[in-house]
């Protein structure tokens, strides 16, 4: 299947060029897309770091995991948004980004993660509290490496001819 009409379309749209041309919308959708991943980057982080045990480990893991939710999935949402502004900017050259195509690997992995782990770790997290498990602890280093794959593989696509 040929992508390249759909996508020279959506790079002919008006939301695309005014996106990829004008002054300040990419650089300003771009900051915001930065700060929606330290948003999201910083709870994952912290979630991650009390699921292996080397941070605030007084507090209960299913307190981490419950007062970081929402905020990772405000994140979520936040990063999505804007990458998918950004993406609609610049189709064609994403298209044949390999930096892009490891990025979106990595992403469906991520989602992997979260099925696989989600009834056993973050589903129901006061099961931990007694205890970590090395199913939590592996959840946390697939996230943790998944994630810091996502964000270099998303920057290296800057990098692609």
């Amino acid at each position: 299947m040929n992508m390249a009409p759909t996508l020279e379309w959506i790079e002919s749209t008006d939301l695309s060029t005014a996106i990829r041309e004008g002054a300040l919308l990419y650089p300003i959708i771009g900051g915001f897309h930065l700060l929606a991943i330290a948003l999201f980057g910083g709870m994952l982080v912290a979630t991650d770091l009390r699921l292996l045990g080397w941070a605030m480990q007084r507090r209960a893991v299913s307190d981490i995991i419950e007062q970081t939710r929402l905020w990772k999935r405000i994140g979520f949402v936040l990063v999505m948004a804007s990458g998918l502004l950004l993406a609609w900017a610049e189709p064609l050259k994403l298209y044949r980004s390999p930096s892009f195509w490891v990025k979106m690997a990595l992403f469906a992995l991520v989602g992997v993660h979260a099925l696989v782990f989600r009834r056993t770790v973050y589903g129901n997290p006061q099961h931990l509290d007694k205890g970590l498990t090395l199913h939590a602890k592996l959840a946390a280093i697939l996230s943790l490496l998944l994630w810091a794959g996502l964000i270099v593989s998303g920057r290296l696509i800057a990098f692609d001819a």
